[in-house]
Parts: C-alpha cells; structure tokens; sequence
C-alpha cells in the first residue's frame, strides 16, 4: 500500500477530463460519491450526515440500477457507496455493486461493517469491491459503544467482520483492498494508538486517521484547535505501520485548523455526491433543505442521465463556482472535494500548472 494516495488527490491521473472542465465543457464526473439510503444502524457522535436532512425518496432496485447504467453511459469511471448513510442497510447493496462492477464502474464502499452476515453474499462483494472500508474509532468495546452509539456487542462483530474480509482476500489473492478509518475527534485521542495496533493484528492493508468535518455553524463542536496536541500520538501510531499494514494520518486537513484556502467551489464536476435520499446536488455538505438553491433533482423522480445533462446541473455548478458563493463561509468544513478544490483553485486562480501523473498508477486511481 505504499502507493496509496490517503491525503491528497488523484487529478494527474485525469488531465483530459479535468482539461476539459477547466476549458468549460460540461463533463462527466471522474468518482460518484453515494448512499443507497439515509438510515444507518449507528448513531456516531461524529456523524455529519445526521445534520443533513432532506426529503427521502426509497431507493428501489430498479432506481438504483438505472443510476448506475446512467453512471457508466456517460463517462463515470467509480463509484462510492458513503455519502450520508450505511448503504448495508439497503436490501440492493449487493445486487448495486454487482450491477455498476458489471457495467463496468470501479466500486468502492464505507461501512461501519455490523451488518455482515456470513451468507455467501460477502465474498461476491469482495470480488466486485476496488475496497471496502471500515469505519470504527475506537480500539475497545467500551469506547466502541461510546464513540458510534451502538450496542457494546458490535464491536466484537465488527472486528469479526474484519478479519473475516482479509481471511476472504487472502484465501481467494483477491485484489480489493481492505481498509479501516478513524474519525478523529480531539477528546478521543486516547485511541489513536491502540486503533493502531489493533488494524495491525486484524490485517488491514491500512489504517488512515482523519479530522472531523463541522458545518459552517459548527454544530458538531468540533475543536480544531486540539488537534495539534495529538501529533505525537499520530506520529506514534504510524510508525506502527507493518509491510503488510500502512497507518496514515491526513496530516493536511487534521493541522488545517479547519479553514480552506480558497473560497469558491471547483470540485463537484469531477467529485459529486448523491445523498441516500436520491437527492443529487454537489456535495454532501449541502444536502440540507435550508441549501435548496444547490439542489439539482432526486433519481427516483428523474433519471440521474437526464439530470447530469439538464441546465439545472450546470446552473448549480456555476453557482458554487462564482463569486455569490463562498465556501469559508457558506458550507461546512473540509469536505470530500476538499483536495480536489485546492489543485483546481490553484489551478484557475493562482496560475498553477496541473500537476503531471507519476510514471506508477495508484490504487484507487478512479476514485479521485
């Protein structure tokens, strides 16, 4: 995994699509970042997607489908099942990931990983994921419970979980990578290390440690300012990293204080979101009803195809793109596009070059 771009972006690898966006050609989004609902089984304290509500569509099988045919048609090279809700708890999740893996898409999912069962569905995932990751925090069942607002018992069962997808990889030499991500809270820094050891002893090709996003009113009480303390621990745990296992901090974004350093919104063209709600608009951090001007439309109502080519879509995007909108203030903090936003803006506004592709293709390329 050490080609493993955790704390960066992979645009180089994309010139002529982000060449062409830049030349202002409407383009297909490179990742797609989705849920396949709204409900999750966990209630974690972190959880920025609860602070997202919006009117819910049921994303049926057939919906779902459509949107990954959709996908692939017009140029969508991979697609995410993360968003704002555990997608296990869609009956289709694994019929969706076989279905966009057969058109062609690379597949990715985030799951808090509770909902596995052992029924002969998990290891036709695996053949079908670029990687699965899991979401877990915390290094005992004691603090588990705390940080993801779940009964004690899970955690056993995630840890379960886990050793039984590497078991599967490694039986099977199968290419997925399997993965496990912290949301880092200042208070619970107490499991930076212990989390670390613990994805070393379940076999993990990696553990990456990241900041907390907050909305724009800071809702969550992030404390941006308690990160810097942690470093020493950060810098522990990843010296803890093994040939087998890389354990990564997002250095950028956890030492950022929380502040971007630009101010309009480049990313969703390249890097969009699609809520488990069916609502499509540019990014997880404006699913809220109070941001409607940025909402584009739901695919259970209209197909995602017809969305993508439609004025609507292209009206948004400008908007978020122009001077009436400014990111630092207007929308929550350090969001998936965050990475993306910085090379564009240096890009557009600072006279940067578009960084040139490594002779080595990374993992994950795809999911940008």
């Amino acid at each position: 995994m050490g080609g493993l771009i955790l704390d960066g972006h992979k645009l180089a690898w994309h010139r002529d699509r982000v060449e062409a966006y830049l030349a202002g050609e409407r383009v297909a989004p490179v990742t797609m970042d989705i849920a396949l609902t709204r409900r999750c089984n966990f209630k974690c304290v972190y959880c920025y997607g609860r602070l997202q509500d919006n009117p819910a569509e049921k994303l049926t099988l057939p919906v779902i489908r459509r949107l990954l045919d959709d996908a692939a048609e017009i140029g969508v090279k991979a697609v995410s099942l993360v968003s704002d809700g555990e997608s296990a708890c869609s009956p289709h999740v694994y019929e969706a990931v076989r279905h966009g893996k057969a058109n062609g898409l690379d597949m990715a999912m985030g799951t808090n990983g509770a909902l596995f069962r052992w029924d002969g569905r998990l290891e036709g995932l695996l053949d079908d994921l670029t990687y699965l990751r899991f979401n877990i925090s915390a290094a005992t069942p004691e603090r588990f419970a705390e940080i993801h607002g779940c009964p004690i018992e899970n955690y056993e069962i995630v840890c379960g979980n886990i050793r039984a997808c590497v078991a599967i990889k490694e039986k099977k030499r199968l290419p997925a990578t399997i993965g496990m991500q912290m949301v880092l809270l200042p208070r619970y820094g107490d499991q930076i290390v212990p989390l670390a050891r613990l994805a070393v002893d379940l076999g993990v090709d990696y553990l990456v440690i990241k900041h907390c996003s907050d909305d724009e009113s800071g809702t969550l009480g992030v404390d941006y300012s308690g990160y810097g303390a942690l470093a020493g621990a950060l810098r522990e745990a990843e010296s803890l990293s093994t040939d087998r296992t890389l354990v990564k901090a997002k250095w950028s974004k956890i030492l950022s204080g929380g502040k971007r350093s630009y101010s309009r919104c480049y990313g969703p063209p390249l890097i969009l979101q699609m809520s488990g709600s069916g609502l499509v608009a540019p990014c997880g951090m404006l699913f809220n009803e109070r941001y409607g001007n940025c909402h584009i439309g739901n695919i259970a109502q209209t197909r995602f195809r017809e969305l993508w080519r439609s004025d609507r879509y292209w009206e948004v995007m400008r908007l978020i793109a122009s001077p009436e909108f400014d990111a630092r203030t207007m929308c929550g903090s350090l969001c998936l596009q965050h990475k993306v936003n910085e090379c564009l803006w240096s890009v557009r506004e600072e006279g940067a070059v578009l960084p040139r592709p490594a002779e080595d293709v990374p993992p994950h390329v795809n999911f940008i």
